[in-house]
């Protein structure tokens, strides 16, 4: 019975902490999520890229989280390997660094955490307020979670059980480095699995020599976490989280035998506590960074040899993606309402495509990149063109009325993400250009701003792909907030616009016309992006027909 009561309450612990640590990242990721790509992508040398990922790694909670970050912009093209890699070594080190943080005895701040991020959360509308509060009480659950850990080991502690398996680990320590490795891509954190092979250790539940074991394994573990979660991506893309699973496999092996040795000697007296396993951990981390970072374009070349592209299709097969009507072909209800979001999933790709250059076209004025992307806008309009003659098309005796609403919706979000496409191509493209024609410069709290406004419009695009796909009223939900924080952004920005002008700041004078512009252009094209989530708040009671008072008392 002491076993059971032991097994459950370990799994309830551990799941306590992952979802305390995945809060967490949440909450950054719903904040400043926006910002990891220009983070990402404007790294300079490796020294510069491998600090970025440890500070990525201290704001997300995961270095599984940089790695993934970093394969998907590398997938884009956004991100050379030797960068790349970099960046996730630095995340490995940063993810050491939040163990060492959450070791200490923090039981006294749970509270205060839990006081102060409940009412940021639940007394509080602004969007990064409210995720700041999201993110303190995610840092108080890890905390509850760490004492749960070491309540749950305490029925057991005493028994001839764990005795027995805590030596077993001891004496075979390349048994005790499998079970790490295997407990880590289970769990899927590293943070979670070490973070308990500590606690066992400050609690005597298991002996140093076997927590070393584990925790080494479990760095190793934790490189096949992003493996597996990239494995849809591209080869080029995956050849950053496979690097990575090489260097730490080899250099976690060589540092088991290493250690190992002295540890079966006696060499190194009486046996350290769960701190020296912390601070262990971090020399491996801190060390794997220093060796690596010089190599990390040697092994380019290795990786590609290893993971070479796939062969080219044949020619016949190449191609974009085509239209996913076939005029006339309508069969069930459902696989017609399927056939429309294809299309406009398509669509919102060919969007979203054109608007994520824009912030960089503002800088460079390319005009190849700005006829590039205005030839795409023909594009979307031949998606409107099809959807809205595929609807108008529609046998209506075979279709229910509410299929038939639906379908019509959809048309009418077509209709928006047209002219979202045209504000790029047509207007903000034509800014960009006239800005490079003109020789002139933002200031630069200017286009901080603008350049803010942008990552919020291409996070909140993905956001508005969610909400068509699943229809979620939580997404849609969230996705119309977003809308009205950047209708705030974009009246703050121009207020201090306004401000900077009357300060006589030369560049906000020479830009004025071209910044006010920008700020409505981009306010527009978001209020089409986000009126996918109109239907859904509408169909669940969510979203009121007016905002005006309807009877007004006689004065």
């Amino acid at each position: 019975m002491a076993i059971l009561t032991f097994l459950v309450s370990l799994a309830g612990a551990t799941m306590f902490l992952l979802f305390a640590v995945r809060m967490v990242r949440t909450g950054i990721e719903r904040s400043y999520g926006a910002s990891f790509q220009r983070l990402l992508t404007g790294t300079g040398s490796q020294l510069h890229a491998g600090g970025v990922g440890i500070g990525l790694a201290l704001v997300l909670q995961s270095s599984a989280a940089v790695t993934l970050l970093v394969t998907g912009f590398a997938a884009g093209g956004y991100l050379g390997f030797p960068t790349g890699l970099a960046i996730v070594l630095g995340g490995d080190l940063g993810s050491a660094l939040i163990i060492q943080i959450l070791s200490f005895n923090l039981d006294w701040l749970v509270p205060v955490l839990l006081a102060l991020g409940g009412y940021l959360f639940v007394k509080t509308e602004g969007k990064k307020t409210r995720q700041a509060g999201r993110i303190l009480m995610g840092i108080a659950f890890i905390l509850i979670s760490l004492r749960f850990l070491r309540e749950a080991m305490d029925p057991i502690r005493d028994s001839a059980f764990l005795p027995a398996v805590a030596g077993y680990l001891a004496r075979d320590y390349i048994t005790a480095f499998l079970v790490g490795g295997a407990l880590a891509f289970v769990m899927h954190s590293s943070v979670a699995a070490i973070l308990m092979c500590v606690t066992l250790v400050q609690i005597g539940a298991i002996p140093f020599e076997a927590g070393l074991s584990l925790v080494l394994g479990a760095n190793f573990g934790s490189g096949f976490i992003p493996v597996w979660l990239s494995r849809g991506m591209s080869q080029s893309a995956r050849r950053i989280p496979f690097a990575n699973l090489g260097l730490r496999g080899s250099w976690a092996v060589v540092c088991l035998v290493a250690v190992n040795s002295p540890l079966a000697a006696g060499q190194l007296g009486e046996a350290p506590g769960g701190q020296m396993l912390v601070y262990a951990h971090l020399a491996f981390n801190g060390s794997l960074l220093l060796l690596a970072l010089p190599i990390c374009a040697r092994i380019a070349p290795l990786m590609s040899q290893l993971m070479p592209e796939p062969a080219a299709p044949d020619a016949g097969l190449a191609g974009r993606p085509v239209s996913a009507l076939e005029p006339g072909s309508y069969g069930p209800p459902a696989q017609m309402l399927a056939n429309l979001k294809r299309e406009l999933l398509r669509m919102s790709d060919l969007v979203e495509t054109m608007f994520r250059p824009v912030a960089d076209l503002y800088q460079s004025g390319d005009k190849e990149q700005i006829k590039a992307l205005q030839a795409l806008d023909p594009e979307v309009n031949t998606c409107l063109s099809g959807i809205r003659s595929y609807v108008a098309d529609i046998p209506e005796a075979d279709f229910s009325r509410a299929d038939l609403k639906m379908a019509r919706e959809m048309v009418e979000y077509a209709i928006r993400l047209e002219t979202a496409g045209d504000v790029a191509a047509r207007r903000l493209a034509v800014l960009a250009g006239d800005l490079h024609k003109k020789n002139l410069r933002f200031s630069t709290e200017g286009w901080g701003e603008i350049l803010r406004m942008h990552e919020a419009i291409m996070a909140n695009l993905r956001l508005a792909s969610n909400v068509l796909i699943s229809g979620d009223l939580e997404s849609a939900r969230l996705l119309n907030l977003e809308k009205t924080e950047l209708k705030r952004m974009e009246r703050d920005s121009r207020k201090r616009h306004l401000k900077r002008l009357q300060r006589g700041e030369r560049n906000s004078f020479d830009t004025s016309d071209i910044h006010l512009e920008t700020l409505r252009a981009l306010r527009e094209f978001n209020s089409h992006v986000a009126a996918i989530s109109y239907p859904v708040l509408y169909q669940n009671g969510q979203l009121l027909e007016t905002r005006l008072i309807e009877d007004m008392e006689a004065s």
